[in-house]
């Protein structure tokens, strides 16, 4: 524990030793507060900013800044402009890309803001940014037995690391329990319930950092599911099959020692606290021919609840799953092509999904959404709200001839706030719908008069 410490305050050391980097020295943050959920293995900071330019000219857009460790497990960034007060307040979304700065200190990760409209001389802007981390929590120990709970660190600054001079600033960090068995206090700082108080601090120079570590308990599923491939097959006879193959692993402290099923079943509150062996998927209504199962075969312990908005799908793996366990398995579905099937004012036709994964409060590593449409169709291209990697390729199914062409889009690091909509466009002649009724007419015919030439060989054999 204490050599762990002594790296970390090294490593604090060395960043603190780096100059600061001086750019957009035009504003200031009048006044911050930070808001860290730990509840789950998934980390939200929810960041309130209220930004004044200190300078002589309009500023149009600012910077946020990030710890290479975050960069690295940073999922997801927005950023809201507030306008209005009290309960007449608006929220405007704003642009916020990824950047690079030249001699940034020590490989500082920055994500651009640009604002609405560039902000005046003396003008103020309160904003609202949600960044989200993944794999931020770390086990410790690493290795605990069926009957202990989880523990975890958690490392970051009791300030926030900002390009800019902050006048005051407080941070907040909620844990899922009251269970907390040490964190580090730099006065002010106080701890009531779930919550420890850090602040407020005044006049903070840019790029102040002052390191804090967290040891508590979360006994919170850390369901991750190492990769994900959904398979979207658009049918223009009335529906869309979906398939999606995962790999799932819990994520948290490995279990060691030997399982017994027993005081699991018994004892299940006290008895693998940190495992889980039930999941939920939120699917699209109208769901139909859902089937859930393993390189086994199908799996009967699920249980499906449909509605007007949505779907939920209950299901568990023929095991629990403790720290550093696996499970494969495949969700197959199909829905109503007249729900996600549009025609756009330019004749083309788009698909309309939802990104991201089914499964609740989970992290992708990696995610693959195939999207394989008709055949004959031409000129895809992707619409997504965010970036990811895309690729076309072509697969061949019954009755195809040149094969269909599929849209391969690959994110990596993906979460929960990852499932918004999508759109896929493509173009589409209504006479390739012809092309399988006409295989299959050709062949029943090919297959008719070979018949026919067979029984008038054979009858003339029989007469000789």
């Amino acid at each position: 524990m204490a050599a762990r410490i002594g790296i970390f305050a090294v490593v604090v050391a060395v960043f603190l030793s780096i100059p600061a980097f001086s750019s957009a020295q035009d504003l200031q943050i009048v006044n911050a507060e930070r808001r860290i959920d730990l509840s789950s293995h998934i980390v939200k900071a929810f960041l309130t900013l209220k930004v004044e330019n200190i300078g002589k000219n309009p500023a149009a857009e600012m910077l946020l800044a990030f710890s290479p460790t975050q960069i690295k497990n940073l999922a997801m960034v927005q950023a809201l402009a507030i306008t209005g007060k009290k309960k007449k307040k608006t929220y405007l979304p704003l642009d916020v890309k990824p950047t690079e700065q030249p001699d940034a200190p020590n490989d500082t990760g920055y994500y651009r803001v640009t604002f609405i409209s560039p902000l005046g001389p003396g003008e103020t802007v309160s904003l609202e940014v949600l960044y989200i981390l993944t794999h931020s929590l770390e086990p410790f120990p690493v290795e605990i037995t069926q009957s202990e709970s989880q523990l975890v660190y958690y490392h970051d600054s009791a300030v926030i690391l900002s390009p800019y001079h902050v006048k005051q600033q407080t941070t907040f960090v909620k844990t899922p329990s009251t269970r907390v068995e040490s964190f580090t206090s730099i006065e002010p700082a106080n701890r009531a319930g779930k919550e420890i108080k850090y602040g407020p601090y005044e006049n903070r120079a840019s790029y102040s950092y002052a390191p804090v570590i967290i040891h508590f308990e979360n006994n919170s599923p850390f369901a991750v599911v190492e990769e994900l491939v959904r398979e979207i097959e658009i049918s223009h006879w009335g529906s869309l099959q979906i398939t999606e193959h995962y790999r799932l692993t819990h994520g948290g402290a490995r279990h060691k020692d030997v399982f017994s099923r027993v005081d699991y079943q018994s004892k299940r509150s006290v008895s693998g606290a940190s495992s889980f062996n039930a999941l939920l998927a939120v699917l699209p209504p109208r769901v139909n021919s859902v089937y859930y199962r393993d390189d086994i075969g199908n799996i009967s312990t699920s249980h499906l609840r449909t509605g007007f908005r949505k779907s939920e799908l209950e299901f568990e793996p023929r095991y629990p799953l403790f720290g550093g366990w696996r499970a494969t398995f495949i969700i197959g579905y199909r829905v109503p092509l007249e729900d996600y099937l549009f025609e756009a004012s330019d004749g083309r036709r788009y698909l309309n999904f939802t990104f991201g994964c089914p499964l609740v409060e989970t992290i992708v590593n990696k995610l693959t959404i195939k999207v394989v449409l008709p055949e004959g169709s031409k000129d895809p291209s992707a619409v997504l709200p965010f970036t990811v990697n895309q690729e076309l390729q072509v697969k061949y199914s019954y009755l195809d001839i040149v094969g269909r062409t599929v849209v391969v889009l690959q994110k990596d690091n993906v979460v929960p706030t990852h499932n918004v909509p999508f759109q896929v466009y493509y173009t589409f002649k209504p006479i390739y719908m012809l092309a399988e009724p006409f295989m299959l007419v050709s062949a029943f015919f090919f297959v008719f008069v070979a018949s026919l030439a067979y029984v008038h060989i054979d009858l003339n054999i029989a007469r000789k």
